[in-house]
C-alpha cells in the first residue's frame, strides 16, 4: 500500500525542494512524534520537557492533530510571515473554507465533536487559534534553532545531489527504502497506511525537508499551488537528541568558543557560510592547508555549535548554524 506521484517531463522540470520550513507545518507533524513512543533515544528528552509544560489548552489542537491520519490544511499556513502574521491567516481563515477542510478530514477519521462549531462560532476559532499559539511556543519554537540548523544541513545535500546527478538522484535519495523513484512514478510508504495516486499533471512537486518526520514522509496532494511531500532531513546518526536550547552561561565564555578567537578557524567559518555544504577537501584548498588541519579546525567549530557536519556517502559535508551566522553578523 503507497501513495504515488506520477511525473510527467513537465513536473519533473516544476519539481523544487524547499529553501524553508514553515513552522506551523513542522508543528504538525512534532505533534505526530509528541504522541508516539517511538525514537525514545532522539526525541525522549523532548517529549518529557514538553509534555511537563504543555498548556491545557494543548487538548483542542491535540484533538485535530492525531498521532496517525490527518490534520486540517487551514491549521498550517504555508505563507511567509511570522508565527503570530500565520495565526491571525488561521483565524481569518473563511467559513466555508473551515467546513470543506474539516468535511474532508471527516471522510477520512472520525472528528472531536466541538469541531463542528469551528466553521459557525467565531468564538470557538478564536479559542482553537489562542491554543495553537500556546502549543507553538511550547513544542517547537525554543527548539527552532536546531530544527533550522537541520534543514540547513539538509539542504546543502539535496543541492550536492541535484549538481551531480540530476533530478533521479535527487529524488532516489530522498528517504530510501519509504520514497523509491520508479519513473515515471514516485512511490511513498506512509506510516498510516493510506494509499493513493496524485497525478500532478504539470504542476511539479514541493519537496520539504523535516527535523521531526524522522521516520516516514508526509504528503499533502491537495496542497496548492502543488503537492507536497515532506521528507525526513538527512541527519548525522551520530548527532545527539533534541534538547532544549538554553543561552550561553553568564560565567564566562564557553571554552570552544574561546578556541574560535583564532584568525584561521574565523576564517575556515566564513569559507563554510560562504559555501554552505562544502567539503573538507574544499576547505583545505581555499585556506591552503592539508586536509587533516581543515578537519581539525572544522571538528572545533562543530563542538562549537557554529557549524553541521553531515556524512554524505564518503564526504563530510559542513553547513554554518544560526549561532555560526549570528556569530559573523556581530563580528
Amino acid at each position: 500500500m503507497v501513495y504515488r506521484f506520477h511525473f510527467t517531463g513537465a513536473d519533473l522540470a516544476r519539481t523544487r525542494v524547499a529553501t524553508s520550513v514553515p513552522p506551523l507545518e513542522e508543528l504538525s507533524i512534532a505533534l505526530r512524534v509528541l504522541q508516539d513512543r517511538n525514537q525514545a533515544l532522539r526525541f525522549g528528552a523532548w517529549r518529557r520537557e514538553v509534555w511537563a509544560r504543555l498548556p491545557p489548552q494543548a487538548r483542542m489542537v491535540l484533538d485535530l492533530a492525531p498521532r496517525h491520519g490527518w490534520a486540517p490544511a487551514f491549521l498550517s499556513p504555508r505563507g511567509i510571515g511570522s508565527v503570530p502574521e500565520l495565526l491571525e491567516q488561521v483565524a481569518a481563515t473563511p467559513s466555508k473554507q473551515l467546513r470543506a477542510n474539516l468535511a474532508r478530514i471527516a471522510e477520512r477519521q472520525r472528528m472531536p465533536g466541538w469541531a463542528s462549531g469551528l466553521g459557525d462560532d467565531p468564538e470557538v476559532l478564536r479559542q482553537l487559534v489562542d491554543a495553537l499559539g500556546r502549543v507553538h511556543a511550547t513544542v517547537l519554537a525554543p527548539y527552532w534553532p536546531q530544527v533550522t540548523d537541520q534543514v540547513a544541513a539538509d539542504l546543502a545535500v539535496r543541492s550536492r545531489e541535484l549538481l551531480h546527478g540530476g533530478v533521479e538522484r535527487l529524488l532516489t535519495g530522498l528517504c530510501p527504502p519509504r520514497i523509491r523513484w520508479r519513473a515515471p512514478v514516485l512511490e511513498v510508504d506512509l506510516v498510516s497506511g493510506l494509499e493513493g495516486d496524485v497525478h500532478l499533471g504539470g504542476r511539479g512537486l514541493l519537496l520539504m525537508p523535516s527535523a521531526f518526520a524522522t521516520q516516514a514522509p508526509v504528503v499533502d496532494p491537495d496542497a496548492e499551488p502543488q503537492p507536497i511531500l515532506t521528507y525526513p532531513a538527512h541527519r548525522d546518526e551520530k548527532a545527539g537528541p533534541l534538547t532544549l536550547m538554553t543561552p550561553t552561561a553568564t560565567d564566562g565564555t564557553p571554552a570552544p568558543l574561546a578556541a574560535l578567537l583564532g584568525r584561521t578557524r574565523a576564517t575556515v567559518l566564513r569559507i563554510i557560510a560562504q559555501r554552505p555544504g562544502c567539503t573538507t577537501g574544499e576547505i583545505a584548498t581555499a585556506l591552503g592547508v592539508g586536509p587533516s588541519s581543515a578537519s581539525q579546525h572544522a571538528t572545533v567549530l562543530r563542538e562549537a555549535g557554529l557549524i553541521t557536519t553531515l556524512r554524505h556517502h564518503n564526504t563530510a559535508l559542513h553547513t554554518p548554524t544560526a549561532a555560526g551566522l549570528a556569530l559573523l553578523d556581530t563580528a
